[in-house]
């Protein structure tokens, strides 16, 4: 029999989610197998076409998976109403959001080349979403006379590689506390929008 005994679909998905994330943060997509991630699983190989037809889709649906919740849990953050106070809540939301999620930014972020083209778009698409959302505070901001920005695009694309950047050396029970690594990155953006 394939399936591991105990097993359920309802915790061996969520499961098989979780190896394969953690193998293709640590050893890269290309490199994991779909054997390794049925092995930490406690499966046979052949039963996790059960739950995914391939790697490719599993990879996607990690990367959807956490650019969806990413974008939703923005919306829901109902901004503050002035451009200053909402790139700051904006920072604050990213570092909060991504701080938990390392292995999960890293495959968003260093995985693109492994998705197929049709997968890519997808991503791509919901990437620009995200980074239209900073950008149209930059934008506010600018047009308001609150940032001095010479070009709000290439801003916006600085700023988010910059707050993203803090999953590689943040380390949780570290030097800096979460609410630390905030204030020290407001204060960072805060002189990157002004003169």
């Amino acid at each position: 029999m394939a399936r591991k005994a105990g097993s359920h679909a309802e915790t061996t998905g969520p499961a098989i989610r979780d190896a394969a994330l953690r193998l293709f943060a640590r050893s890269g997509f290309a490199a994991v197998s779909m054997r390794e991630i049925a092995a930490e699983v406690g499966l046979r190989a052949g039963a996790l076409y059960l739950y995914t037809p391939d790697k490719q889709t599993l990879l996607f649906d990690l990367m959807h998976n956490h650019m969806t919740a990413l974008l939703a849990a923005w919306d829901a953050t109902r901004p503050a109403v002035g451009p200053d106070r909402r790139l700051e809540q904006f920072v604050a939301f990213h570092i909060d959001f991504h701080i938990e999620r390392p292995d999960a930014v890293f495959l968003a972020y260093m995985e693109l080349r492994n998705l197929s083209p049709e997968n890519f778009a997808i991503i791509e698409t919901q990437r620009r979403a995200y980074e239209d959302c900073l950008e149209a505070i930059l934008s506010d901001g600018q047009q308001k006379g609150t940032f001095t920005i010479k070009d709000t695009r290439v801003t916006t694309m600085a700023l988010i590689a910059m707050l993203t950047g803090i999953h590689v050396w943040y380390r949780d029970g570290g030097r800096l506390t979460p609410e630390r690594v905030q204030t020290l990155y407001k204060d960072l953006v805060r002189r990157t929008v002004q003169a």
